[in-house]
């Protein structure tokens, strides 16, 4: 098994008047492909963060970030969060008029990465095996309920063919019993289709069904 994700030597901080306050401290870590990740932390512990520093949508102020050993500075930003990975918010963030299927199909025209000729039955295809039947596919998403728009948003992560897929305190707004749901939704994308789950949460349920803990504390990461 390989790292499909390296970090090293992180660092981060705010400034807050003449006082700098560094969240993220010399950090290194190394993500391995296939596996399903829950990095874990104290409010404030910077999880959000670092999350998004990993995901291209925030830079560190030190440190590099490795793809599949690629330097994603070099590899360029844009072309990382196009083509190399997935998101998965907390809030969904579903274009909320289109349907579940158009906001597949929208994903699908935002990457470089080869698909399959028909888009449509790929797209009916993923919605399917994330719990979605086609007439519910069909609705406008604020006609879904939060699980049914998180699976749809879980999709939309994967239907550019990526093989990295971040999430942020994905069921936090979650019922118990939808939490599970979504947790084996992770739980199978990462055993069946050898999906990296790096998932920031701050529930030790979603936690302890992961492969793999990790605590993000005083500003390093250090398996659990």
């Amino acid at each position: 098994m390989s790292a499909i994700l390296k970090l090293e030597n992180i660092c981060y901080g705010y400034t807050d008047g003449s006082y700098k306050r560094e969240i993220l401290k010399h950090l290194s870590y190394e993500f391995q492909e296939g596996t399903f990740y829950t990095i874990l932390g104290p409010s404030g512990s910077g999880k959000t963060t670092l999350l998004s520093i990993m995901a291209g949508l925030d830079k560190q102020e030190e440190g590099k970030i490795y793809f599949m050993g690629e330097d994603i500075d070099k590899m360029g930003l844009y072309k990382y969060r196009r083509n190399k990975i997935g998101v998965v918010f907390q809030s969904y963030n579903l274009i909320t008029y289109l349907t579940g299927l158009e906001n597949i199909l929208l994903s699908m025209t935002e990457t470089d990465n080869k698909l399959p000729g028909n888009q449509k039955e790929l797209a009916y295809a993923l919605l399917n095996m994330v719990g979605i039947a086609n007439t519910k596919a069909e609705r406008l998403v604020t006609h879904l309920s939060g699980g049914e728009q998180q699976r749809i948003a879980i999709a939309r992560a994967i239907a550019s063919n990526v093989d990295l897929i971040f999430a942020d305190e994905p069921t936090g707004n979650l019922d118990t019993a939808t939490e599970q749901e979504i947790i084996k939704l992770f739980q199978m994308l990462s055993e069946r289709y050898g999906k990296t789950i790096i998932a920031v949460t701050h529930s030790n349920e979603v936690s302890k069904f992961s492969d793999h803990r990790v605590l993000l504390k005083n500003g390093i990461l250090n398996d659990l």
